[in-house]
Formats: structure tokens, C-alpha cells, sequence
């Protein structure tokens, strides 16, 4: 941000990623005594004249509007807002703040129209003009301003794609608060928030992670009690449709193929069904797996944000009534089963620190899933690794509190999805099974299978 501060010319930004993943701190924290104007687009306002007059106001409150006038379309806002640069006298860079561009542009509105126009006869040709837009809603940056082929296209110069946080960067976020919470603790706290900074501020450091989580989420006044249902709405307007998605995919955490999410919410396939899942995948929530060898045909689109998993795993049918449900929940088979798959939407979302520990940083590598095509074999690979030397790791993850152990059993279940996967894939590459688990693998007779190892602490690299 302050590269693009420090430019000699206007820059065009565009800051987009998930709703709640810290765009708009970000901008306010770098900027907060060098905005010029700042405006946020709300879903609580969906037409015209209730935007612009927002923005009136806003003109008007940051001292850029003193007799008060009224717009009433777009061009004559950005109209207004020109003249206010021009009358100007400092030098200093013009910080222009967009939050929430999406719901700027209601239907009909002309929004973009005159954005193209301000930018292109206005700001363009100044030196002095950092305009920044950000927005939650990916499908809308990209499709109006990185895919724009009218008057906006290659006009953004720069762009700030903000992801969740790493494990590593929330132990640093977590330890700078004075939690000084272990490893293990903080995978479980990731497994239910993510990489999140707006639920993770609420992590209460005098506190257990599980009675953390019964306060931010079960208590009868939990601040994220009712997070997933208004997390959608506010992402997506009518969620309805978008709620259905996830939480048929929710309900089938190995992933769904295109038509089996179709045929699940009985929908008409087409142009919607293509808009929200291209909508969910740029936001972050699910991802689109490819069958190995990174086969297009029979892709899985999977649920990868840990906090609607874990919604939807405890809280969608039944709403717990217990403000200590979290803390008294042990050793049940729906624990077992929900840690078993967020920890691996963990490490899939660690695939660079699990290639560092394995050695294979510098090496061009594919990554997809694997699954059986004689259902009664019932064989899955979830995280394959094609690498260009030739071999292929093939993942078997695991969630453990202790050193994990593989028994004779287990073994011959190992050998035999190895085989399968061999043949049916006609795989020439070297397979070395890969096992990435919290505390490594316990010593014993059974364990030679193994030819490589991913541990907890590899994930925090």
C-alpha cells in the first residue's frame, strides 16, 4: 500500500477477499490520517437514491460538501467529488476509499459507467490519485474490473488479494495478544475459525480455546452465534441459494461433483448454478478439486472454510442450548468425525508448508483427489501431489492427540488404496505414501509403509 502511496502517478487498487478477513482495517490502519474520502456501500440500502444519499452525506461529514448539494446520479457524485480534488491546493497524495464497491453497484445504477468516466478523464491523467475499491464479493471485482473489456479494462494497476491467515501467522497474531496457547490448541482453534482476524479478536486469552468457543459461539449472547446465516446474507443478498450449496456440501465433506450439487438442491442446471459456485469459489468458501491426473471431468467441489464446516456440523439442525456445550463435549463419534475433515481443510489449506517440509519447494507440482471408480472398493486419495521428478505423494491425513499408530490392519488398508490407485490410474510415477499428522507416527513394526512425514509443527513453517 504505501508502494502505491509512494508511486508518481495515480494508481488504481482493488483490495478484495473474504468478508471478515481484515480489507477494510487494512486500509484504515495504513491510511488512517491521509484519506481524502472514504465511502462504504451497504446491502442495508439496495437502491440508487438511498447510495447517493449516503454519499452526500458522507461529502458533506468529511468537510468535502459544505453547501450540502444533492446528487442524483452516479456521474454527477463523481462530478462532485472531482471538484473537490480540483479546489485543492496540497500536493499531498489524494487517498479516494471505495469499502464495499459491490453494493455500489445496484441494478441499473450506472455505477461503473461513471467510475470508467472519473477515472479515465479525471483521475488518470493527474499524478496525485490513489483511488482503492475493495469488496467481499469476488465474482464482482473480478467480472467489472479485472475481466472489463469497455472503458475499465487494464486500467487497475494493482491489485491486493487478502487471504485468511496461515497457522503461523495466527501462533504470531495469538502470542502477540499474550495467549501464549500451544500448537495443538491453536490447530483446533483454526479448525473451528479459520484464519479469520475478526473471530480471533474475540480470543480471550485468560481462557481455554474450547471455553473461548463456548463464548464466541454458544453462549446465549455468543458475538458469533448467528455468524453463518448473516456471513451469507451479507456476501450474497438472497443467500438462500448460496446456504443450500454449502450445506448440501456440508453434508457431503468429501466433495460433490456438479451434478450430484444439482441434483441435491433440485435445481435447474445452468447459468445460476455456474454464478454461485464461481461466486463461492472466489470468496474462499469451497474450492474445486481436481480428479488426478488433474482431470476436469468429474471435478469436486468441496467446503473449505473451517467456520461453516464447524456451523454446520454443530449447529445447523440443533441449536445447543448449553452455554458450556463446547468445553463438555468429548470423546464423541461427531468430534471424532468433525476433526478428522477439518484438519484436513488444515493442511489443504497449508499445501506450501507441507511441500517445504517435504523437501520439494523448488519442484513444479500438480495437486488433486483420487477416488475409486469401483464403488465397492471404496478407496480415496483426498491430497495427491504430482511432482515433475516423477513421483507422486499420495496423502493419507490424519487429526491425533498423541503419536499416531498404524497397526497390521491399517497396513494392509494402506497397501491396498495404493495398489488400486496404481492400477486404475496407471500411474508410471513413484508413489511415496505421505503421512501428515499432528504428532508424528509412532515407532513400530507396520510403520515402513511410511516414506515420508508431515507433522504439526511443519505446518506452522
Amino acid at each position: 500500500m504505501e508502494k502505491y502511496y509512494d508511486s508518481d502517478k495515480s494508481e488504481f487498487i482493488v483490495v478484495y477477499g473474504r468478508l471478515r478477513v481484515g480489507k477494510t482495517f487494512l486500509i484504515r490502519e495504513t491510511f488512517s490520517d491521509r484519506l481524502f474520502f472514504s465511502f462504504t456501500g451497504t446491502t442495508q440500502i439496495q437502491t440508487l437514491s438511498g447510495q447517493l444519499e449516503r454519499f452526500s452525506i458522507a461529502m458533506k461529514n468529511q468537510g468535502l460538501n459544505p453547501d450540502n448539494k444533492k446528487v442524483h446520479t452516479w456521474n454527477q457524485a463523481f462530478d462532485l467529488l472531482s471538484q473537490q480534488i480540483a479546489l485543492t491546493e496540497s500536493n499531498q497524495r489524494k487517498v479516494i476509499f471505495l469499502d464495499e464497491a459491490p453494493w455500489l453497484d445496484t441494478r441499473r445504477s450506472g455505477f461503473i459507467g461513471a467510475l470508467e468516466y472519473f477515472w479515465n478523464a479525471f483521475a488518470s491523467p493527474r499524478k496525485d490519485i490513489l483511488l482503492i475499491l475493495c469488496g467481499s464479493a469476488a465474482s464482482w471485482m473480478s467480472k467489472k474490473l479485472f475481466q472489463d473489456r469497455g472503458g475499465l479494462h487494464n486500467r487497475v494497476t494493482g491489485r491486493i488479494l487478502l487471504k485468511p491467515f496461515t497457522l503461523g501467522e495466527v501462533e504470531a497474531y495469538l502470542n502477540a495478544k499474550g495467549s501464549g496457547y500451544q500448537r495443538y490448541d491453536i490447530i483446533e482453534c483454526y479448525m473451528v475459525f479459520g484464519g479469520i482476524p475478526y473471530y480471533l479478536d474475540y480470543i480471550d486469552k485468560q481462557f481455554s480455546i474450547a471455553i473461548n468457543v463456548d463464548k464466541i459461539v454458544f453462549d446465549e449472547q455468543a458475538p458469533l452465534r448467528n455468524e453463518f446465516t448473516e456471513l451469507y446474507s451479507s456476501l450474497f443478498g438472497s443467500s438462500e441459494y448460496y446456504l443450500e450449496i454449502v450445506t448440501a456440501l456440508g453434508e457431503k465433506k468429501k466433495g460433490m461433483t456438479r451434478e450430484e450439487i444439482v441434483n441435491e438442491i433440485k435445481l435447474k442446471d445452468g447459468g445460476e448454478i455456474t454464478a454461485a459456485l464461481t461466486n463461492l469459489e472466489l470468496s474462499g468458501f469451497i474450492r474445486i478439486y481436481y480428479a488426478y491426473p488433474n482431470k476436469k471431468k468429474g471435478a469436486l467441489y468441496q467446503l473449505v472454510d473451517p467456520f461453516s464446516l464447524f456451523w454446520l456440523t454443530f449447529l445447523n439442525k440443533k441449536h445447543p442450548t448449553s452455554a458450556h456445550y463446547w468445553s463438555s463435549l468429548r470423546d464423541t463419534h461427531t468430534l471424532d468425525t468433525w476433526r478428522g475433515y477439518a484438519f484436513e481443510i488444515v493442511c489443504l489449506g497449508h499445501i506450501s508448508q507441507i511441500e517445504k517440509a517435504l523437501g520439494i519447494s523448488g519442484i513444479l507440482t500438480w495437486i488433486s483427489s483420487w477416488q475409486s471408480r469401483t464403488p465397492n472398493n471404496g478407496a480415496q486419495i483426498d491430497l495427491l501431489i504430482k511432482r515433475d521428478d516423477h513421483v507422486v505423494n499420495v496423502c493419507e491425513i490424519k487429526y491425533a492427540q498423541s503419536e499416531f499408530e498404524i497397526g497390521k490392519e491399517y497396513e494392509e488398508k494402506l497397501r491396498n488404496k495404493i495398489s488400486v490407485f496404481t492400477s486404475q490410474t496407471k500411474s508410471k510415477d513413484t508413489t511415496f505414501l505421505t503421512l501428515i499428522t499432528t504428532y508424528g507416527l509412532k515407532p513400530g513394526k507396520h510403520t515402513g509403509i511410511v516414506r515420508a512425514e508431515v507433522r504439526m509443527d511443519d505446518l506452522f513453517g
